[in-house]
């Protein structure tokens, strides 16, 4: 018997198993397919995780092994310490603001277990970038390593902000003492629905500061959902590869070495929350290293790697002066950038036993979007993927909103129940990109008469650089405020080997600007990773188009191809 189209598997699963039946139910007033039998709240996953796995191991960080039921009543416990020591109640706003590590997640889980909502924070933001979090998310608690501490303790007072410190090396159970009452080892009680707010998570746009994202409980349990069914139907359309054996001829579990911080919605979704629908496990990688994640997948028996481009690049060198063919690794997936299609070749080529991966998704959509994997990834490495089912619906449309042909481009545009309830305290923005259920991408797309997506260029004026977005408006405001001697700045996308792209700018300047001085003040208001890596210097006004306006396109074309001088940064 042939295996199934995708559209017959889809139809069969949901018809047949219980765990993906899906009907239409109305979610922020539109009519969409939801998921009714996935769980109603974070919280409730993680119930049914602790019950299901309870003696699993779920995560490694360093020497500390923890499992489920040890996860679960420590999220338990520090959720009622929330609650008695610092009044938090369904609706509060709690920030988190560190790298990663168990507390981290522990946090995420406690807060989201109470109705809190909580406020990703971007762990490498300079001070003036974290107080503006503070600011536009109103959070007045937050849970702080030592080193975001002394950012944020400058502007504590004025905002009325309360500090919970916590070391990545030390246990909750040593800072937090165990509760003498058995509620403590219970999950909170208050009533949590669907479509509660559960988290705001900052992404940068094409303009000004970074728009805080607001997540519900259902909008994050969708998107997970929809990964979760991906296993099932690559089974019954007959492209399931075999899984890795143990010892003892068992397929491996899930094991999942995390690379990319809980404060990106791929981080803390597809990395984390995912295992917990599982029982996956996830071994917390502090620092990117290659080596070191060489050494981790041989030794944990890593079955999925994800991480931005450059990372596969690099694990790629570091298995092949190893030695190592990761032979665990049953995929290795990556997004927040496109991948060279020679690099998807490659790691088709070294790693036979693993299918390289790709997905298209954004914070706005909880990272459900576009995936593509193996076979036909290999075959189309420009592309971006197709449509993850079964809730999701997809446009292709022109400027006046109606839908393209196939192969004509237009913005691409995505419509489910894992979209975004809004942005927060902008209705405008919120406005502009949501329409009748319709998330607005910003990305210019077109579709094959199969359904493959290719993603072309961004409407959006963003650089991603190794996977984080910034606005080239918030870097050229920064360069006006630390030079008087910048008259004219235009910030744009220049290509890069490694992280895909890096950020350059043009600068107009009636003066000599030093810029390793540039650079120096930049520092202070900007998270490094959004400095500008090279300077071009025009010695008038920068080019403009027919309507006065400047000419990015015209300015990145010229600066790259050497026509415009550029300025030494060798004492960046």
């Amino acid at each position: 018997m042939p295996p199934l189209t995708e559209r017959q598997a889809v139809q069969q699963i949901i018809a047949n198993d219980p765990l993906f039946h899906v009907e239409d139910r109305v979610v922020r007033g539109e009519t969409l397919p939801v998921f009714v039998n996935a769980p109603d709240s974070l919280r409730s996953l993680l119930r049914l995780s602790a019950d299901r796995y309870a003696a699993s191991e779920l995560m490694l960080y360093r020497e500390e092994r923890m499992t489920y039921g040890a996860f679960a009543e420590r999220v338990w416990r520090f959720a009622h310490h929330l609650e008695v020591e610092y009044q938090i109640a369904p609706g509060d706003r709690v920030a988190i603001a560190m790298p990663n590590n168990p507390e981290y997640l522990i946090a995420v889980m406690a807060i989201a277990s109470l109705g809190a909502v909580v406020v990703y924070l971007n762990a490498w933001w300079t001070a003036p970038e974290l107080e503006y979090g503070f600011q536009d998310s109103g959070a007045r608690l937050a849970i702080v390593d030592d080193e975001r501490a002394t950012r944020i303790v400058p502007f504590c007072q004025t905002l009325a902000i309360t500090l919970i410190k916590t070391d990545a090396l030390r246990q909750f159970d040593k800072a937090i003492p165990m509760t003498s009452s058995s509620s403590g080892r219970m999950p909170p009680s208050h009533d949590i629905q669907p479509d509660d707010d559960y988290a705001i998570m900052y992404t940068s746009g094409s303009t000004g500061h970074p728009k805080g994202v607001v997540l519900t409980h259902r909008s994050t349990l969708t998107a997970l959902w929809s990964w979760l069914m991906i296993g099932p139907l690559l089974e019954a359309t007959g492209q399931q590869r075999a899984p890795a054996l143990d010892a003892v001829g068992q397929p491996l579990p899930l094991t999942n070495l995390v690379t990319v911080p809980f404060f990106h919605i791929s981080g803390i979704n597809a990395c984390f929350l995912l295992n917990l629908c599982v029982g996956g496990k996830v071994i917390i990688l502090p620092k990117w290293n290659a080596d070191e994640a060489v050494a981790l997948i041989d030794q944990e028996k890593v079955t999925r790697f994800w991480g931005v481009p450059t990372m596969s690049a690099e694990l790629s060198a570091a298995a092949d002066k190893a030695g190592s063919t990761l032979n665990t690794l049953g995929t290795i997936d990556a997004g927040g950038a496109k991948r060279p299609p020679s690099q998807v070749k490659g790691l088709a080529g070294q790693f036979s036993q693993a299918q390289p991966a790709t997905g298209f998704g954004m914070t706005e959509t909880n990272g459900l979007g576009i995936r593509m994997a193996g076979d036909e990834y290999i075959a189309h490495p420009g592309a971006a993927g197709r449509l993850t089912p079964p809730v999701q619906a997809m446009r292709i449309v022109d400027e006046d909103g109606s839908p393209v042909p196939s192969g004509d481009v237009g913005e691409l545009q995505l419509k489910s129940a894992a979209n975004m309830r809004c942005y927060l305290n902008q209705p405008e923005a919120t406005a502009a990109t949501l329409s009748e259920g319709w998330l607005k991408t910003g990305d210019l797309a077109y579709a094959d008469e199969t359904g493959l997506v290719f993603i072309v260029g961004r409407k959006k004026d963003i650089v991603i650089r190794g996977g984080e977005n910034i606005a080239c408006t918030e870097v050229e405001a920064a360069l006006y405020q630390v030079s008087s001697g910048i008259k004219e700045a235009s910030v744009f996308s220049i290509p890069d080997d490694r992280l895909g792209e890096t950020v350059g700018a043009a600068l107009y300047v009636e003066e000599t600007v030093d810029i390793a001085m540039l650079n120096g003040d930049l520092k202070t208001i900007l998270a490094k990773f959004k400095l500008p890596e090279r300077y071009w210097i025009y010695a008038e006004r920068l080019p403009r188009g027919a309507t006065e306006k400047i000419d990015k396109r015209q300015i990145r074309d010229s600066c790259l191809a050497g026509e415009v001088p550029e300025a030494d940064t060798s004492s960046r």
